[in-house]
């Protein structure tokens, strides 16, 4: 029993120490990441996070097949109604887990969906070609084939790779697409799928220019944008839906505010030559990829939208600003900064740095955390290999959200440059720093929060004195 005990402290005091670690010492900087709000982390442990919601369409009526469900049930269709609101849409699918698996959720349905037709007893085909941005390009590894791609597009017989063509980038910007090089390509080779959307994303992607060229086509290819990274910005960065894509996809917890979920959208009114499409997407997410999707972060999700939808325009404004404020200040300090210097050097959230000059990517990134600041290394266009990596990412995203502007970036930026170009020790400077930051906006202030998020736990746990002691200790604390 003293060991099972022992086990429990050992952990918990670990736990706090990462706790305070992450939340309260270090300023994060990973672009893929988040810190939810209190009030969304109270709703992930609530009782949703231990049961099951399994439902489906049969002859045009949503069948649950468990009991006790009426509460999640009415979560999941106010979460849809907020999502169709944030990205002014017809169609929400929100029981994906994860944005990864959004994206094969929708790949999955384009093959069911391109088989409808054919003769009993032909075996199913996949897609006969895909184009997408290259890996080394930014793309993101879950549009790849070695990621969820894999299995649902033909390979070439001559060269036994999948059929999937890269878009063109300029030479002198590899992070802008070469508009005349991939109006040639799209002529060449009529793709089926289109897929959008980078993990390593400074700008807009070409959405309208392939849908005016598209649309005319006999079968037009399917648009899709996988906006996992920029999901939180969607709409003051770019919105594909009004501008010719078909489906986005995408994570809730980089930009967005939520938990870590997946979400897929578009526009597919009955009557649309798509419409079936959709019904294959949905018939994907489950039976066909899920069973379970996680109902606690559900319901987190659907509080992280009413934040969203409250307070976006102020925040999506702040985030891009900071990014922008934040590149300009590193290249200040000498910091090499990829993108174009006109253009601020960013359009999302994301800064990114070159840092060959100092060190390995993977060597930099350690430096930064021994200091406090927690980014990524990352592959730039010209390197060989992730694993030599001469870049490092960084996202605005998280540290906006603790109330950062962009004076204050422009501060964390010589805590960056100390690091990288002077090699200097300034952990205990980012750690003080980091105090000035450590009350969340964009939700509703401690004093409105705490009293709720009290009732809540008060209700988690059906013990008594567990729940009493619980708040009793929380408020001696805070």
């Amino acid at each position: 029993m003293s060991s099972f005990y022992e086990k429990i402290q050992n952990l918990s005091q670990k736990i706090i120490e990462n706790n305070n670690w992450r939340q309260r010492e270090t300023f994060n900087l990973i672009p893929s990441e988040t810190t939810p709000s209190p009030l969304v982390k109270m709703c992930e442990i609530s009782d949703p996070s231990g049961r099951y919601a399994e439902h489906r369409t049969m002859k045009g009526e949503e069948i649950y097949f468990y009991q006790g469900i009426d509460f999640i049930r009415d979560v999941e269709e106010e979460a849809r109604r907020e999502f169709q609101r944030y990205f002014d849409c017809t169609e929400v699918e929100l029981r994906t887990i994860s944005g990864q698996m959004a994206n094969e959720v929708v790949f999955k349905g384009l093959v069911r969906f391109l088989n409808r037709d054919r003769p009993q007893g032909q075996p199913m085909r996949k897609m006969k070609l895909v184009m997408n941005n290259e890996l080394t390009k930014g793309g993101h590894l879950s549009s790849q084939p070695m990621g969820s791609l894999f299995n649902f597009v033909e390979e070439d017989p001559e060269t036994g790779k999948e059929n999937v063509v890269n878009f063109p980038v300029l030479s002198e910007n590899q992070y802008k697409p070469d508009l005349a090089r991939l109006g040639e390509l799209l002529d060449q080779h009529k793709p089926e799928l289109m897929v959008f959307g980078k993990s390593m994303f400074l700008y807009q992607e070409p959405v309208k220019f392939v849908h005016d060229i598209v649309k005319d086509w006999d079968v037009p290819p399917v648009i899709m944008v996988d906006m996992a990274h920029v999901l939180g910005i969607y709409g003051a960065f770019q919105t594909p839906l009004s501008e010719g894509a078909n489906v986005i996809t995408g994570s809730t917890h980089k930009t967005f505010f939520g938990p870590q979920r997946g979400v897929i959208a578009g526009n597919f009114p009955k009557g649309s030559p798509l419409r079936k499409l959709w019904l294959d997407i949905k018939g994907r997410a489950f039976p066909g990829s899920t069973s379970n999707h996680h109902l606690g972060t559900l319901l987190a999700l659907l509080m992280a939208a009413y934040e969203m939808n409250e307070f976006k325009e102020e925040y999506q404004k702040q985030v891009r600003a900071n990014a922008k404020a934040f590149a300009r200040a590193l290249k200040d300090t000498g910091i090499q900064v990829e993108g174009d210097e006109k253009d601020g050097f960013t359009e999302t959230h994301q800064v990114l740095i070159r840092i060959k000059a100092h060190g390995d990517g993977q060597e930099i990134a350690r430096r930064l955390e021994e200091n406090n600041i927690v980014t990524n290394y990352q592959a730039l266009p010209d390197d060989e290999t992730f694993l030599k990596s001469s870049g490092i990412r960084m996202g605005a995203q998280e540290m906006t959200r603790f109330g950062m502007k962009e004076k204050d970036f422009e501060k964390l930026s010589g805590f960056v440059a100390d690091v990288i170009v002077r090699n200097k020790n300034v952990k205990e400077e980012v750690k003080k720093y980091r105090e000035n930051f450590l009350q969340m906006k964009y939700c509703l202030s401690p004093q409105e929060a705490l009293p709720i998020a009290a009732k809540i736990i008060k209700s988690i746990f059906p013990y008594p004195d567990f729940a009493d002691l619980f708040i009793e200790n929380l408020e001696k604390n805070i």
